[in-house]
């Protein structure tokens, strides 16, 4: 009687133990985190196990890591640290947690590709966006064989890019991206919007060209394919494009505000007053929008424009250069009036 008493005590006790461990392991394991609201973590590639832990408790308040760092033990996470942008929700647990650190199991960010003047400032967008630094992406678009291996080359180099969000990893190599880019390009240019584009007797990459100088050329939207009509006459007359827009980036000196007879002088090839026909590439990353007012431009025999003298952003157009010639002495009236040199 007396050892059965003892091995149902000694049974509870053993009971009363595991469920004591259990508990304890549930607490390491189960523990949630700290977050109000859906939360990114950020991994590096030059990240160790002891630089994660900091990231854990300051972005997600992991407060608790005991059971992270058992696992981590266990498991050599110092030794297979996954790179890589991760999302968790308020419901996290630390067993969880753990599980997608460590088999790299990150989530998708949206990339926005912005419409901006210059490789140098995509390239520092990138660099907010992704984890690559913007000299990897500096490097890549100013490699004359890199960007000859994908069909382009330094100057039409900005036609590649298309402005629009994507979806990409955020440890994604600057080069593995670049080429990502290269198909949402060929996706973009449809067998529509090709035949447009021959119907405008323009290549893919001439109408990026041409839609850039639409878009530096007014902020207008609704007078953008009004502007590439006029381009697209003076191009099927033979005539120089002319273009004030040309002159500021063959100046880098986007800030201009009139455009002076010195100005026009400048030894570039960008200088559509001194060469004619398109200049060797784009003079920023046209936007869908700026690409689109070229496919489906205006119809009309405009030869000339001149902004107005209201300095809405808008235009005055012409026929003839008589008419041309007095809507650029009301302009520089107003110049003159506002002393802007």
């Amino acid at each position: 009687m007396k050892s059965k008493k003892t091995i149902i005590i000694c049974a509870l006790v053993t009971i009363l133990i595991l469920g004591g461990v259990i508990s304890g392991v549930s607490l390491l394991f189960n523990h949630p985190l700290r977050i109000e609201k859906p939360t990114f973590i950020y991994i590096d590639r030059d990240d160790t196990a002891d630089s994660v832990y900091v990231k854990l408790q300051r972005d997600l308040n992991a407060t608790h890591l005991t059971g992270f760092k058992m696992l981590a033990r266990l498991k050599k996470y110092d030794q297979q640290i996954h790179s890589g942008a991760y999302r968790f929700d308020a419901s996290i647990n630390t067993l969880t947690l753990f599980r997608r650190l460590s088999s790299g199991h990150q989530t998708p960010v949206k990339v926005v590709i912005p419409s901006v003047r210059t490789l140098s400032r995509l390239a520092r967008s990138l660099d907010r966006q992704l984890m690559p630094d913007s000299t990897e992406f500096a490097r890549l678009v100013g490699d004359s064989a890199f960007c000859a291996s994908l069909g382009f080359s330094l100057e039409t180099m900005p036609a590649l890019f298309i402005p629009n969000t994507y979806e990409a990893y955020w440890n994604t190599d600057a080069e593995a991206f670049i080429q990502r880019m290269k198909k949402e390009y060929e996706r973009f240019w449809t067998q529509e919007r090709k035949d447009k584009a021959q119907a405008c007797g323009l290549t893919p990459v001439e109408v990026s060209t041409l839609a850039s100088i639409v878009e530096e050329e007014t902020a207008n939207k609704s007078e953008m394919p009004m502007v590439a009509e006029l381009y697209l006459n003076r191009l099927q007359a033979g005539m120089p494009l002319q273009a004030d827009p040309t002159i500021k980036f063959s100046l880098q000196e986007f800030g201009l505000r009139r455009i002076l007879h010195k100005h026009l002088e400048v030894e570039s090839p960008y200088n559509t007053y001194k060469h004619a026909g398109l200049p060797p590439g784009p003079i920023r990353i046209a936007s869908i929008q700026g690409i689109e007012s070229v496919l489906n431009h205006a119809q009309h025999d405009y030869l000339y424009m001149c902004a107005k003298e209201d300095f809405s952003g808008t235009h005055n157009f012409a026929a003839t250069f008589a008419e041309h010639q007095a809507n650029a002495r009301r302009y520089q009236q107003a110049l003159n009036k506002r002393n802007i040199r």
